[in-house]
């Protein structure tokens, strides 16, 4: 069974899946599905767009330069069998198992570190901006610290700027 990378985001197609475009000078596009195909269509680069592997490992979303990725890579060099190198390739792939999951998980906590004072300080702006939403206008109006500071006129000053306005 032979599994096909989406040449736009990069996901896997099964056999039977997916859109084939082969261009006059014979390369060939494999996309997963419609979205994928359409987005070739209209020459979107997959590297601006968000949702692609592109994306995503261009601007540190993903975990790219790892070395457990190597074991996954195909070998098509043929192995004679030998009991002793299968126990030992069935514990590694446990052991590599454990550093992948460590290192992705070092990896999201490294990701989401400001995220926390982040969402605060978002939250306490839309809270200053909305206060009238949240508070009736009867407390804001008894509470002087929840509003914003009032501006004093002198009497006088409002009377000389009404005389001007009238002539």
């Amino acid at each position: 069974m032979r599994l096909e990378k989406c040449w736009f985001c990069s996901s896997t197609i099964y056999p039977g899946h997916g859109i084939q475009f082969v261009r006059n000078d014979a390369k060939i596009f494999r996309f997963c599905r419609s979205k994928c195909h359409k987005n070739f269509k209209m020459k979107r680069n997959p590297r601006k767009v968000k949702w692609t592997k592109a994306y995503r490992r261009l601007h540190g979303k993903d975990m790219t330069q790892d070395s457990t990725f190597e074991f996954e890579r195909k070998r098509n060099r043929p192995e004679r069998y030998d009991r002793n190198l299968t126990e030992n390739t069935l514990k590694a792939i446990k052991k590599i198992d454990k550093v992948r999951v460590d290192r992705e998980a070092r990896h999201h906590k490294l990701r989401m570190k400001g995220k926390k004072a982040k969402d605060q300080r978002e939250a306490a702006k839309e809270l200053e901006q909305g206060i009238h939403l949240v508070k009736a206008p009867q407390a804001l109006a008894l509470d002087s610290s929840l509003t914003l500071p009032k501006i004093t006129v002198n009497v006088s000053q409002a009377k000389d700027a009404n005389d001007r306005m009238e002539e």
